[in-house]
């Protein structure tokens, strides 16, 4: 059996939550295999608002196992405090979820580095959550950090102590003293309930349930555009978030990925620095914020708003192989009469191309825009894609005769109710 994968197409903040929520009743397991706090997958149903952050989407569903990857980095206290929430409302997420041994450990020192090396670049910043992402999986690499399995060593004390030594040293090069207060105690509690929960071998897990035919998501945090390989670098996330990503973060061998779902607004956004060929800066783009209520689900910043982008869908797309798209938020666009839509970029040269260079600085490349008529009809109320008004069928298939695949879901709302599943036209 395959290993279908959900991925963001954008810079994040795309929707993915709400359809693994929708997705997820078909499947055995789905798991989670990069990332870590910095992520908020809202889901929305029965009246009531979601937001996980490294948990994965399919926990609603008692039958569902949950699996939290070794691609992962996991904050103990983060991730208790989420459990806790869970329990509050009748979900005890702790029967039918697994914890990778291999994935990293986010120290509270993590943190603190990740705070003074932000505050250090000064205007040059990366627009990092500050939730200690990035040096954790720096201590990854540099094959010194902490992961889930080193809690069940009797020398964990021992390990920790030499890692903060590490983080102390590092802090004090910026200038500044290390200061956890608190939040040293609170680390330890959450690892003394880490210990009570199911810690396993996920690559044996994964593969076994591949073997005996069950069906597995794999769900993915943040976008392509913020790979660290592919995405706009330096202002990128320090992770694998294409599909090769689901293959080391899950131990997954390549010949096993199935359907690739990619998932995109009907807009785009962006949240902390980094380049944005389509970002409005004007009435317009503070109209799509208020109306897509476009604040981060983690740190509650103003997302940055603009028209879709179809070379940079194009290049993740490709990068991804993705074989069904699915369009987020597209009530949100409602009450324009004009919809606009970048098709190309216009370089310094005076090239007009649909690739994505090297550089997507501001002022070395030019949206080049196709304006589409808007529909004006509140999507909301749609619940059959046979009451899709004319116009907007007409950006469908306008989206995907450039993008050459199916558009098979439309989210015209954000309760799970509010998804509409559609055939391809003329894809």
């Amino acid at each position: 059996m395959a290993v279908d994968i959900l991925i963001g197409l954008q810079w994040g903040d795309e929707g993915k939550g709400k359809i693994v929520d929708v997705l997820a009743p078909t499947y055995d397991i789905v798991a989670r295999f990069q990332g870590g706090p910095n992520a908020g997958h809202t889901l929305e149903f029965e009246g009531t608002k979601h937001v996980l952050h490294q948990i994965p989407s399919g926990i609603f569903h008692p039958h569902i196992q949950n699996i939290i990857g070794n691609g992962v980095v996991l904050d103990p206290i983060v991730f208790r405090t989420e459990m806790q929430k869970l329990k509050d409302r009748g979900v005890d997420a702790a029967n039918n979820l697994y914890i990778s041994k291999k994935a990293s450990l986010i120290l509270p020192s993590h943190k603190a580095l990740d705070r003074v090396s932000e505050e250090a670049l000064g205007t040059g910043k990366i627009g990092s959550t500050l939730k200690g992402i990035g040096p954790t999986y720096q201590d990854k690499i540099g094959r010194v950090g902490l992961r889930v399995g080193d809690i069940l060593a009797d020398d964990f004390q021992d390990r920790y102590n030499n890692l903060v030594s590490r983080h102390r040293q590092a802090v004090e090069f910026y200038g500044k003293e290390l200061e956890l207060g608190d939040q040293e105690q609170d680390f330890f509690d959450a690892v003394a309930y880490l210990r009570t929960l199911k810690l396993i071998d996920s690559e044996y897990m994964i593969n076994d349930a591949i073997q005996s035919g069950k069906r597995i998501l794999a769900e993915g945090a943040q976008g392509a555009l913020l790979d660290v390989d592919f995405g706009t670098y330096p202002y990128v996330t320090s992770s694998s978030t294409v599909v090769a990503g689901a293959c080391t973060g899950l131990g997954v061998a390549p010949k096993y990925i199935g359907e690739v779902y990619g998932i995109f607004k009907a807009y785009c956004t962006r949240v902390g620095s980094g380049p944005f060929p389509t970002e409005l800066l004007d009435e317009v783009g503070e109209e799509i914020r208020q109306a897509g209520r476009e604040f981060g689900s983690t740190t509650g910043r103003p997302r940055r708003c603009g028209w879709v982008d179809l070379p940079s869908l194009k290049y993740s797309i490709m990068l991804n192989g993705v074989t069904q798209l699915n369009m987020m938020k597209a009530d949100v666009l409602t009450e324009f009469d004009t919809i606009s839509v970048c098709t190309h970029y216009k370089l310094p040269s005076g090239e007009i191309t649909d690739r994505v260079p090297h550089s997507m600085e501001a002022g070395e490349l030019e949206p080049v825009y196709e304006t589409l008529p808007g529909w004006k009809v509140d999507l909301n109320k749609i619940e059959s894609v046979d009451e899709l008004p004319e116009a907007f069928n007409n950006y469908l298939t306008f989206l995907e005769k450039h993008l050459q695949v199916p558009i098979t879901i439309v989210s015209v709302g954000p309760d799970r109710k509010s998804t509409l599943k559609r055939e391809a036209i003329n894809a």
